[in-house]
């Protein structure tokens, strides 16, 4: 569908959540760590803010730290229960007290989030709305050029049918090419979910599968419950931070930003 065509039928009520916790197994307060003299989740904000589909942004999280960080560069914070076992559930619990109709859910810990990146799968969104009434979820994809990545079970691979809706997510480097003369190309699963508000709501209560269980990928919950998810290719690479080393990391890669500007 045509890019002004799919403007005309933009919902007027697009929510973005960034939900953000302080009890990080791995890395316990990374939201609030400083790079580039501002905290990881003041960068995400205020990149989230230039998408130009939310209609509105809110951070969500169950801890008063983050709350008067968030607080500080205006955010708008929802405070959340404290039992949530995942960042979607914490973003449903948002949405169900909105009357957004589309959801967006945007990882905490990718400083360097590309607004395009979240514009793109909110497009995919509305673009499998008109397709497909039958698709409830968009997400993202890039491809992968470093066979390290392809064989890292840290990152996560995703492959997809021919109208564009994911197959499979996994740890493992499919699709497995198993001739020596055969290519094929290999894509990396980004973690930026658009839902559709009613879907969203219904997630957390949907039967969790062995899939799921095995490879410890929650998205892989709405394919083994038989619904489909729209998946988007962009140029944009997610980097998270999940440990002191990945923020070493990103701190670097703005310092180099900052010196070159």
């Amino acid at each position: 569908m045509p890019f002004f065509m799919l403007r005309s039928i933009v919902p007027t009520r697009i929510l973005g959540v960034i939900p953000a916790r302080y009890a990080s197994s791995r890395f316990p307060g990374k939201s609030l760590v400083s790079i580039g003299g501002k905290t990881m989740l003041q960068h995400v904000w205020e990149r989230a803010s230039q998408a130009r589909y939310l209609t509105s942004l809110a951070i969500a999280t169950d801890d008063e730290r983050i709350r008067e960080a968030a607080q500080s560069f205006s955010a708008r914070v929802v405070m959340t229960r404290d039992d949530h076992v995942s960042g979607t559930d914490r973003a449903a619990e948002v949405a169900s007290a909105s009357n957004a109709e589309l959801v967006v859910n945007i990882q905490g810990d990718e400083p360097m989030i590309d607004p395009a990146a979240i514009d793109a799968a909110v497009l995919g969104m509305l673009e499998a709305e008109t397709d497909a009434s039958d698709i409830p979820m968009a997400t993202l994809k890039t491809r992968l050029e470093r066979p390290a990545d392809v064989s890292d079970p840290n990152v996560v691979k995703v492959v997809t049918d021919m109208e564009g809706n994911a197959i499979y997510f996994s740890r493992y480097p499919i699709p497995f090419v198993r001739g020596e003369n055969e290519t094929a190309a290999h894509f990396k699963h980004i973690g930026l979910y658009v839902y559709r508000r009613d879907f969203l709501l219904s997630y957390p209560g949907l039967t969790v599968g062995p899939l799921e269980r095995a490879e410890r990928l929650e998205q892989l919950r709405a394919l083994e419950n038989g619904f489909k998810i729209r998946v988007v290719e962009t140029d944009y690479d997610s980097l998270g931070v999940d440990t002191p080393e990945d923020w070493e990391r990103v701190s670097e890669m703005f310092e180099k930003t900052m010196v070159k500007n």
